[in-house]
């Protein structure tokens, strides 16, 4: 009886799946197929734009060890969208032992002439985290892509020094069935403040963009990348852009995104950006 007691129980966790797909008609590209279960949700708000925005959101208010998060949008022929977050993610501590990491699964699809603008706010780890993320792209040869992921390992402003964490995150972009961006990142405390890590910096994005033009608008991306408190670099080869930007505190980074994410979409950022 006693040892019964002393067991810890598997609690229940969260658990959510949301889906977007899309298709052009009538010369506008209309939502298709919408599924949502769980705690994910997938919103589709009134714009006057072109393009439709499909904003994810969790309801659970954050991450722990044993949840499980999938979001998908898929983009028929000549089919565009913007997809972003309602919020940054938290990813708060673990418990730990059968409960397992938390996960979260991003699946993009972007057929022939199709064009996604994939902006998702910033994840926050906390300390004691424990994530494990995985995106998934599949695009057309002449399909159109931005991808932004910003991770933030603890709030600088709150004075937060992560120890204890980890974050494994695995992108991959396949452009006509070939591989072409691969970026496996794991993250411990010890390796935020050590040099042949993070070396202190408590913000950090990858902004990617595959397009027919990538490599021609390097020169006026280099030289926009000029913003206070924000450490940033490009470059550009086989149609594809590839900007990095590092800061030792999220807000600054997020300010110099807020003004970066229009010059490179070409589109108004998106409203919950702004809230």
């Amino acid at each position: 009886m006693l040892d019964a007691l002393a067991s810890s129980p598997r609690m229940q966790r969260t658990h959510g799946d949301a889906r977007a797909a899309l298709f052009v008609s009538g010369g506008q590209t209309r939502l298709a197929d919408l599924r949502q279960a769980g705690s994910a949700k997938a919103i589709l708000p009134r714009t006057h734009g072109p393009a439709p925005k499909v904003v994810f959101l969790n309801t659970s208010g954050g991450v722990t060890g044993g949840d499980a998060l999938r979001f998908t949008i898929e983009l028929g022929e000549g089919a565009h969208a913007i997809g972003t977050t309602q919020t940054a993610e938290r990813a708060y501590k673990a418990l730990g032992g059968a409960q397992g990491p938390g996960r979260i699964e991003t699946r993009l699809t972007l057929a022939a002439g199709a064009k996604l603008d994939w902006v998702p706010q910033e994840i926050i780890l906390f300390e004691g985290s424990d994530i494990e993320r995985k995106t998934r792209v599949d695009m057309a040869e002449d399909a159109e892509l931005v991808f932004l992921e910003t991770i933030v390992p603890g709030r600088a402003a709150m004075g937060e020094t992560l120890q204890d964490m980890s974050f494994r995150d695995d992108r991959q972009i396949r452009r006509g069935g070939k591989l072409v961006y691969w970026e496996p990142l794991a993250l411990r405390g010890a390796l935020l403040n050590h040099p042949a890590g993070l070396a202190g910096a408590r913000a950090i994005s990858s902004l990617v963009v595959l397009a027919r033009d990538a490599t021609d608008r390097l020169d006026a991306i280099r030289a926009a990348l000029k913003f206070d408190g924000v450490d940033a670099a490009a470059s550009a080869w086989d149609g594809k852009l590839v900007i990095r930007l590092m800061a030792t505190a999220a807000w600054p980074l997020r300010r110099a995104l807020m003004q970066l994410i229009p010059l490179v979409t070409g589109a108004p950022l998106p409203r919950v950006w702004q809230t």
